[in-house]
């Protein structure tokens, strides 16, 4: 007989915790899936296996003859050791439950139906890839990720390259030396709109055999078959989205983060985990090598490698040898003074004809999908609102309707002014929908596709816009951040960033981090051909210390600045930014608790200069009906424990109060105070 102790497949925060069972099978084995009778009613649960012994733990005191047997066993699904401790890592790093964790581990439903059962690998048809020669950086990097290859110990490397420098390259000699050494290696992208192009990289050198897929687009019998795939060792190499990085390998050789700074590897659904921070805990469980990879290293990566927790790898020259493109600043203030009302500025319109004419491509990139920004009446001021959520909508040309794109809930845009029956109600600001549209006026000969969640909803619709694009059926590309991130295409004479200003005004401290990122990474989808390409940065605030920077390509100098204002203002790098969220139906109900769990905090020890601060209604005061109500806490790093675990009994407190009528969620270092 053995005893294991178990984590019940149940939300209630209540039953978060360890339960003891005993099991006949001597063979069972932590991470297993077992069938148990759970409760006064003894209702089967499915739970999860994290350790086995001999006898009940004494501490527990409990009576053998009082203890439950474990039903069944699941013979097909099971976590691997490494998992149960990255489960562990979670939920001291982030406070979620143990089954949060657990569930981002395992795969959804079962397997695929007979007859239903589609390989997603099947979809790319991929010409036999043979292995270029490398650059003397490429060489050089190399040489220092192969020692940690061969000893088989941990190290992180923020492998930092301009963009069209060979970082791929160097992800793919990677996974070769690990492959051969009899090892597995997970591979991230951001956005599954990426996934495609790097699957096709890796299936042309490797075969499809080799390779699983695993994102959230695929349908639950997918997922299920990957994973299958993954865990019986069928496949050695995963490539994937965030989930990506919980793969259930058991000889992890490499984890590569691609795109490392970009804010879609936060989730953002509990648990609200960090995959990069996650992958580099992983690399250390599995003595795996983690690469991150990136043009525009997030600052808090770049701190990291200053202080020798990463190793900083640079590639500073393009591969082909093409210099970086020439990088311009339009003026959009001065445009309007001179009388051109156009969303292209003279100086875009004229490279764009000019490069179109010389049979070149050309991207025109805004980060705000829609057609209108926002309905307004001119007349009193009223701003149609999401009722739900309580912020603006975004009219959308194609359905017509006016969208929240939060709650996704679509109204009809009224005519009249709801507010004071005035018929001056108009839409406001732009979107990718209406780029599009002036586009097509612009160039009228030309052909124009559009890129954004819109136009992407439906599966395989992204890599079809994309592949026009590639193959030259589309002259122009309209999109949002989906079109800055990785993308290779050797046409691109021009990119436009129609306006620069979009992300500088977020309620963050990451706004001017954000913009800087994503000008570069835009930026540098123009020239990786044989020509050099020209970018057009269009803006109202061309003084603006981010965009001055990225137009410079002067992200060392973007980096000091940033760091000192961060050290000032006591943000990470120097601390982690603890968020607790609290919402209610009842306004005044989440108000109170928030208040409530404040004071405590307070009286707990947590008040020291800048680093507590009272609550205050969301930034989205009203979200899916319920009133939000958050306070932030500045955490010194050294005091990061210590404060944990001062919110995880404030949380357990509230758990066994029955008064309590909130939810409180619970973030670390969040990448929106939205």
């Amino acid at each position: 007989m053995k005893y294991v102790r178990v984590i019940i497949d149940n939300t209630s925060n209540h039953t978060d915790n360890f339960y003891t069972y005993a099991c006949e099978e001597d063979g069972i084995q932590p991470g297993a899936k077992v069938r148990v009778p759970f409760g006064r009613g003894n209702r089967l649960k499915d739970a999860y296996v994290f350790s086995v012994q001999p006898s009940p733990d004494p501490a527990e005191n409990l009576d053998p003859s009082r203890i439950k047997k474990v039903v069944q066993i699941d013979e097909n699904l099971s976590l691997t050791e490494d998992l149960l401790r990255l489960c562990v890592w979670m939920r001291r790093t982030y406070l979620c439950r143990y089954i949060d964790a657990i569930r981002c581990m395992i795969p959804p439903g079962g397997a695929a139906k007979r007859g239903k059962r589609r390989d997603p690998r099947e979809e790319f048809s991929c010409d036999p890839d043979t292995a270029p020669g490398l650059t003397v950086q490429q060489r050089e990097a190399m040489a220092r990720i192969l020692p940690c290859i061969e000893g088989e110990y941990h190290s992180t490397f923020l492998l930092n390259g301009v963009t069209s420098s060979g970082k791929t390259e160097i992800y793919l000699r990677t996974a070769e030396e690990v492959l051969s050494r009899g090892k597995q290696v997970i591979v991230l992208v951001p956005e599954i709109s990426l996934a495609p192009q790097t699957i096709g990289r890796f299936i042309g050198r490797f075969g499809a055999e080799r390779v699983a897929v695993l994102h959230s687009r695929l349908t639950k019998g997918q997922r299920y078959d990957q994973w299958m795939q993954v865990r019986n060792g069928k496949a050695d190499i995963l490539i994937g989205a965030r989930l990506g990085v919980f793969a259930p390998f058991e000889r992890l050789g490499a984890l590569i983060v691609d795109e490392e700074h970009e804010s879609s590897y936060k989730s953002d659904m509990t648990p609200k985990y960090d995959a990069v921070d996650a992958a580099v805990e992983r690399g250390k469980i599995d003595g795996a090598v983690v690469i991150l990879g990136t043009a525009t290293p997030s600052v808090v990566s770049k701190y990291r490698a200053f202080c020798g927790e990463y190793s900083e790898i640079l590639l500073t020259e393009r591969y082909n040898k093409t210099p970086l493109p020439n990088i311009s600043i339009a003026d959009m203030r001065k445009e309007l003074r001179s009388g051109n009302r156009s969303i292209f500025s003279r100086n875009l319109y004229r490279k764009s004809l000019r490069a179109l004419e010389a049979g070149k491509q050309v991207i025109f990139f805004l980060n705000r999908r829609g057609y209108a920004s926002f309905i307004s009446c001119r007349s009193c001021g009223f701003v149609l609102k999401c009722e739900v959520c309580g912020i603006s909508m975004t009219y959308h040309q194609t359905s017509g309707m006016a969208e929240c794109h939060y709650c996704g809930r679509r109204t009809a845009v009224p005519h009249i002014c709801p507010s004071c029956g005035s018929r001056y109600i108009r839409q406001f600001g732009i979107g990718t929908e209406k780029v599009e549209e002036m586009a097509k006026i612009a160039f009228p000969d030309r052909t124009v596709g559009r890129l954004d969640l819109d136009t992407a909803r439906r599966k395989g619709e992204s890599e079809k816009i994309l592949s026009a694009f590639r193959r030259g059926k589309t002259d122009i590309l309209v999109g949002t951040q989906l079109v800055a991130k990785g993308l290779d295409f050797q046409n691109v004479g021009v990119v436009g960033i129609i306006s620069a200003d979009v992300t500088m005004n977020i309620p963050d401290y990451r706004s001017s981090e954000r913009t800087f990122q994503l000008i570069t990474q835009a930026a540098g989808r123009a020239g990786r051909g044989t020509e050099t390409g020209e970018v057009v940065i269009q803006t109202y605030s061309p003084d603006e210390a981010a965009i001055r920077c990225a137009a410079a390509g002067d992200y060392e100098g973007f980096y000091r600045r940033e760091l000192r204002l961060r050290s000032l203002g006591g943000y990470p790098p120097f601390t982690n930014i603890i968020r607790l969220v609290f919402y209610h139906s009842d306004e005044s109900c989440a108000r109170r608790e928030a208040q409530a769990a404040y004071l405590e905090l307070k009286e707990s020890g947590i008040a020291g200069r800048g680093e507590l601060f009272s609550p205050q209604p969301a930034y989205l005061n009203r979200m899916n009906e319920n009133y939000r109500y958050h306070f932030i806490i500045k955490c010194p790093l050294e005091k990061k424990e210590k404060y944990l675990k001062i919110i995880f009994d404030i949380r357990k407190r509230r758990i066994g109060d029955t008064s309590v009528k909130s939810v409180m969620l619970i973030e670390i270092d969040p990448y929106s105070m939205t």
